[in-house]
């Protein structure tokens, strides 16, 4: 399962060699490996177009070379997608259980599920049957297996704290700041708990002052850079990268500028993938 710019997604994908890189929501072309419906496709270790590995490697400015035992991971992710937090989980674990194989080198890219949506957010369920015209009924069993799957896995859905969704640009933007200073992964935690769990707005400045804080950000220069339009650009052009590379939804795993997971995946297909991808070198 994933969140898209324009529609539900709700096949679970693993994306390992894509003929070409579709426009549209992350649609597989006919010689794609899919994992959905309870099977799983065998790992087929080849790469993406040489075009797409390309149009990675000329991102000289955040770019990072990656060694054959520590893959480079750019996880292409909203802070106001619940599959992220599910996928981000799921893909520590599998980390952590190859810990003496694999050292990952992750990167958190930003995605804009709501790039329009009103300084006041929208109510969820008006907007989840705008958007994707799901039923009341569609909507609360998607939440219920979101709840569950986080459950697994150790994150708490407070359903019944959370009842908008907002825009999250200023929110990427701290996680661009949080980065020169190691922080960006706790601070991504801390966003997905803060709306997730606790039911907050990521979209409010004193909200995510108070949250840089908590994870040791310094909550003055936080506040500072968000009555400003620092990493404004920086974050935009990010966005516009993967959007052109065909990412239309998230969260989208792409490991060593090559190969392209997508979803909120099982702790066992991340494990498999980065252990084959290690040791192809």
């Amino acid at each position: 399962y994933r969140c898209s710019l324009g529609k539900l997604v709700s096949t679970p994908q693993f994306v390992w060699n894509c003929g070409q890189v579709p426009g549209e929501g992350l649609a597989q072309s006919s010689n794609s490996k899919h994992i959905g419906g309870g099977r799983r496709a065998p790992l087929a270790a080849q790469a993406l177009p040489s075009h797409y590995h390309a149009a990675f490697a000329r991102r000289s400015h955040f770019a990072m070379t990656a060694t054959p035992t520590a893959p480079k991971i750019d996880f292409v992710s909203d802070v106001s997608c619940p599959w992220c937090i599910i996928g981000l989980k799921a893909l520590e674990q599998a980390a952590d259980r190859l810990k003496d194989e694999v050292a990952v080198d992750l990167h958190f890219q930003p995605f804009e599920l709501n790039p329009q949506m009103a300084p006041e957010g929208q109510d969820i369920g008006e907007h989840l049957h705008e958007k994707y015209g799901a039923s009341p009924e569609q909507s609360q069993k998607n939440r219920e297996a979101i709840a569950a799957r986080g459950a697994e896995l150790g994150f708490t859905f407070g359903m019944d704290k959370r009842s908008r969704i907002y825009n999250t640009f200023d929110a990427h933007r701290l996680l661009h700041w949080a980065q020169e200073h190691g922080l960006q992964r706790a601070l991504k935690h801390a966003l997905f708990t803060a709306y997730f769990t606790d039911g907050q707005d990521p979209s409010s400045h004193e909200v995510l002052v108070r949250v840089a804080g908590e994870v040791g950000l310094n909550p003055d220069a936080a506040r500072e850079l968000l009555a400003s339009d620092r990493y404004a650009t920086e974050v935009r052009e990010r966005e516009q990268f993967y959007q052109q590379q065909g990412i239309h939804s998230v969260p989208a795993i792409i490991i060593n500028d090559r190969h392209l997971i997508s979803g909120g995946q099982p702790v066992e297909v991340f494990v498999q993938a980065l252990r084959q991808i290690a040791a192809q070198g």
